[in-house]
C-alpha cells in the first residue's frame, strides 16, 4: 500500500518520530548568477512561511519555517539572527533559502523577544551569551526538528550574521553533529584545540572596515583552521562595513558587488556540503 507524504508524516508523528510537514510551501526559483535574493536588497515579497515551535524547553521560543514546494529530500539550513532577534528581514531571508531549495528554519534565541535599539539589543546579547548551554540546546533542537522532517535529507547547515555568526561557530564547536557552518562577520575564536572539534568545511564572509572584527582576527582564525586541517572558504571584502550582506539596501552602491560574490560563494558552499 502506498502512503502519501502527509499521511506518512501524520503516522510517524503519532509515534514521535517526525515533525509534521508545513502547508506553507515556496516555489523554488534559484537566483541567477548576477542576482541577489530580494530579501537582502529590501524587495522581499510577502512572507510565505510560518511560525513553528521546535524547542520544547522554551515555549516562548518561536522559530520561522520556510519550505520549498516539492517532495524533496531537501538539505536544511538553520538561520541564526543578528543581535536584534528574529525580525522580519531574517524571516524574509528564510523564504529566500527555501526558494533556493532548502528547508529553512530561522531560530529564535531570544524567547520571542526582539530589540528596538542598541541598548535593548546588547542586553539580549549579554543575557543569552551568559548561558551558552541554552543556546546550544536551542540549536540542537532546531537541527533535530529539521532532521526529523520527512522532506529533508538529514543534512543541516547553520548560517548566522553578527551575533548569529559567532553563535554558529559556537554551535560548530559544541553542538550535535551537523554538516556546514557559515559565518557572516561573527565573533571568532582562535584556539587550535577547540577548532579541531569541527568536522566540516567552514564558510566565512567578513568586512575590512568592520571595527568589531579586525582583519588580524580573521587571518588568525583562518590560520587556525588550516593548522587544524579544516577546509574553509573565508573571504574579507574591502570597502564595506559590518552588516553589509543582510542589509545590502543600506548602501547598495558599495554593498552589491561584494554581497553578490559572497552569495555565489555561499550557494556553492551549500551545494558542496548539503547537496543541490
Amino acid at each position: 500500500m502506498k502512503i502519501d507524504r502527509l499521511s506518512l508524516a501524520v503516522l510517524l508523528l503519532a509515534f514521535g518520530f517526525v515533525a509534521l510537514p508545513s502547508n506553507a510551501e515556496i516555489t523554488m526559483n534559484a537566483t541567477a548568477d548576477d542576482a541577489l535574493p530580494a530579501a537582502i536588497v529590501g524587495e522581499a515579497p510577502e512572507l510565505a512561511g510560518e511560525a513553528v515551535s521546535y524547542f520544547s524547553a522554551d515555549a516562548k521560543s518561536q522559530g520561522y519555517l520556510a519550505i520549498p514546494r516539492g517532495d524533496g529530500p531537501f538539505g536544511a539550513v538553520i538561520l541564526v539572527h543578528e543581535w536584534n532577534g528574529l525580525v522580519q528581514r531574517v524571516k524574509e531571508t528564510a523564504d529566500a533559502f527555501a526558494a533556493e531549495g532548502y528547508v529553512a528554519l530561522a531560530a529564535d534565541l531570544y524567547s520571542g523577544r526582539t530589540g528596538a535599539n542598541p541598548a535593548e539589543n546588547m542586553a539580549l546579547v549579554r543575557e543569552t551569551l551568559a548561558n551558552p548551554e541554552a543556546i546550544i540546546a536551542n540549536l540542537n533542537a532546531a537541527a533535530s526538528y529539521l532532521r526529523g522532517r520527512s522532506d529533508t535529507s538529514g543534512k543541516v547547515a547553520a548560517i548566522g550574521w553578527c551575533y548569529g555568526g559567532g553563535v554558529a561557530l559556537s554551535f560548530a564547536l559544541g553542538g550535535e553533529h551537523h554538516d556546514a557552518t557559515a559565518i557572516f562577520y561573527g565573533r571568532l575564536l582562535g584556539d587550535p584545540e577547540q577548532m579541531s572539534q569541527i568536522n566540516h568545511e567552514v564558510y566565512g564572509t567578513f568586512a575590512r572596515n568592520d571595527q568589531g572584527i579586525p582583519v588580524e582576527s580573521v587571518n588568525a582564525f583562518v590560520a587556525t583552521l588550516r593548522d587544524a586541517g579544516i577546509k574553509n572558504d573565508v573571504h574579507i571584502y574591502d570597502e564595506i562595513s559590518h552588516g553589509f550582506w543582510l542589509h545590502v539596501d543600506r548602501n547598495p552602491a558599495t554593498n552589491t558587488g561584494p554581497a553578490l560574490d559572497a552569495w555565489q560563494r555561499l550557494k556553492a558552499y551549500l551545494g558542496r556540503t548539503l547537496g543541490g
